[in-house]
């Protein structure tokens, strides 16, 4: 296969200017939010080179918004820079930083729930129940765009959890884990996004009754089955490589 990422060609590629009412800010947003998709739908593989002309050839757009979400992304650790080589797509994240992203997780979305039932507002409550909807139509989609679009949302609904317990503390820091990047590039199944789903609807279902208590526990259990189900994929690529041992 191809060392060089798949992308989506866009309108004026190849020009290497930037779009007529478009900022650079706004441009490297868009770049940022193309390749993050790509990474969750494993279009751009673990370990493939990333280079900015080429990804300015294919997106067309100049180097400049290029540079700034490749920039972003490597601070974020989505992306590692090569010396004189461009970037290169880390490789999937190992059993050790899977546990340790989980022990994280546990100590702050249960905690995030519990103030998201105290604090959230109506809107912010019809917001959840619109995320819901919005993967509940991705639920039963197949292969991996669909999946990739499926846990951008999985990820948006945990982040607006946290932005609804009004603590940005935690919220930057789940930001930071990209959790939901890293597990939905590990494994495809789509039992994984129908038990979410029911999770996921248990803790609104307490978040919307304003009970903290419930909200926490919801969202506890729903991280600890969700690494239940991750676990599994590390099991089964442990006992693959004993058996070709």
């Amino acid at each position: 296969m191809d060392d060089e990422p798949m992308i989506v060609r866009g309108r004026g590629a190849a020009t290497g200017a930037t779009p007529p009412g478009r900022s650079r800010g706004r441009l490297a947003d868009e770049v940022y939010d193309t390749l993050l998709g790509q990474l969750m739908s494993l279009r751009i593989e673990p370990g493939s080179r990333v280079t900015i002309d080429v990804l300015a050839r294919e997106l067309g757009v100049s180097q400049t918004p290029i540079r700034d979400a490749l920039n972003r992304m490597e601070a974020e650790g989505l992306v590692v820079r090569v010396p004189h080589a461009g970037y290169r797509i880390p490789p999937q994240i190992t059993r050790d930083r899977f546990e340790d992203m989980l022990e994280v997780r546990l100590l702050l979305e249960p905690a995030a729930a519990r103030r998201s039932a105290e604090r959230a507002s109506s809107d912010q409550v019809a917001g959840l129940r619109r995320m819901l909807e919005e993967m509940e139509a991705l639920e039963g989609g197949s292969g991996p765009a669909a999946y990739g679009a499926f846990g951008l949302r999985d990820a948006a609904f945990h982040d607006l959890v946290a932005y609804s317990a009004e603590n940005q503390v935690i919220r930057e820091t789940l930001a930071r884990l990209h959790s939901h990047v890293h597990l939905f590039r590990l494994h495809r199944d789509a039992q994984v996004t129908h038990l979410a789903m029911a999770e996921h609807e248990d803790v609104v279902a307490a978040i919307a009754a304003r009970d903290p208590d419930a909200a926490a526990y919801a969202m506890r259990r729903h991280i600890l089955r969700s690494g239940e189900r991750f676990r599994r994929v590390f099991d089964e690529v442990e006992d693959a490589m004993a058996v070709e041992a």
